[in-house]
C-alpha cells in the first residue's frame, strides 16, 4: 500500500510566509496607486475651483460700470477703489440677474476682500446703503498667501491704486474706469498666478442716484 505523503508544518510556514509577502506588496501598490489618484482628484477639484474663481472675476470685471454709490455712512464711494488704505477692491457692475422682476436696479455692488488666507467675494443687494445693509459672502479661493490688484490707466501706465488721484471736487464720485486690470494671486500649493482682464470701452456710463433709464432703477428706490 502507498502512503501519500502530506506538507510538513516548515513547508507550511514558507508557504504562508511567501502568500503573506505577495499580499504585503500588493496592498503596498494598491495603496499608492489609491493615494496616486486621492491626489489626482483633489489637484482636479482645485484648479475647476481656480477656474471657476477666474470665470467669476471675469464676468465681474468685464461688466464695470461707471456708477458711484454711498456707503452706510452716507459718503460717496467711486465707482471703483482699490488699493490705498481699502483692503481689496470695491465697485459696481451691471447684469445683476433679476428673474424675478422685482423693482431694484441691474447694477450691483461688489468687493473682493482678502480675509487671511481666503478671497471673499461680498456683494449687496441694493447700491446706496444703509446703515443696516449686511452683504452677502462668498468664500472664492482658499488656501491663498497674498492678493494684489494693479490698475491701468488710460495712459498705459500701471497703478497700484484707483482712482489715482483724489478728486478736486470735495465729495465728488470719480467715475473714471482703467483700461485694463491685473489681478495677482499667490496660492500655497500652486504659487503665483496673474490674471488680466480688459474693462470694456462703452463701460455704461450713470451717475449716482440718477434716473430710472439711466441708473437702471425702473422707478424704484435704492
Amino acid at each position: 500500500m502507498t502512503r501519500s505523503r502530506g506538507f510538513t508544518l516548515l513547508e507550511l510556514l514558507v508557504a504562508l510566509s511567501i502568500f503573506a509577502l505577495i499580499g504585503a506588496m500588493a496592498y503596498g501598490g494598491l495603496q499608492q496607486v489609491l493615494n496616486q489618484q486621492h491626489g489626482t482628484e483633489q489637484q482636479s477639484q482645485r484648479l475647476a475651483d481656480l477656474q471657476k474663481a477666474y470665470r467669476i472675476m471675469q464676468r465681474d470685471l468685464e461688466q464695470l460700470v461707471r456708477r458711484g454709490i454711498r456707503n452706510e455712512f452716507g459718503d460717496s464711494v467711486d465707482a471703483l477703489v482699490g488699493g490705498s488704505g481699502y483692503t481689496g477692491v470695491e465697485f459696481s457692475r451691471t447684469g445683476y440677474a433679476n428673474p424675478a422682476g422685482f423693482l431694484r436696479s441691474d447694477i450691483q455692488r461688489v468687493a473682493y476682500v482678502p480675509d487671511q488666507t481666503t478671497l471673499l467675494r461680498r456683494t449687496w443687494r441694493v447700491l446706496d446703503r444703509a446703515q443696516d445693509s449686511v452683504p452677502d459672502e462668498q468664500v472664492l479661493v482658499e488656501g491663498m498667501r497674498r492678493f494684489d490688484m494693479r490698475f491701468l490707466d488710460q495712459t498705459n501706465t500701471w497703478r497700484e491704486t484707483w482712482p489715482p488721484q483724489q478728486n478736486p471736487v470735495a465729495g465728488a464720485v470719480n467715475t473714471a474706469l482703467p483700461k485694463a486690470i491685473e489681478v495677482t494671486l499667490e496660492l500655497d500649493d500652486v504659487g503665483s498666478l496673474v490674471w488680466l482682464f480688459m474693462v470694456p470701452e462703452n463701460a455704461v456710463d450713470t451717475a449716482a442716484g440718477g434716473s430710472a433709464a439711466a441708473g437702471g432703477e425702473k422707478g424704484a428706490p435704492q
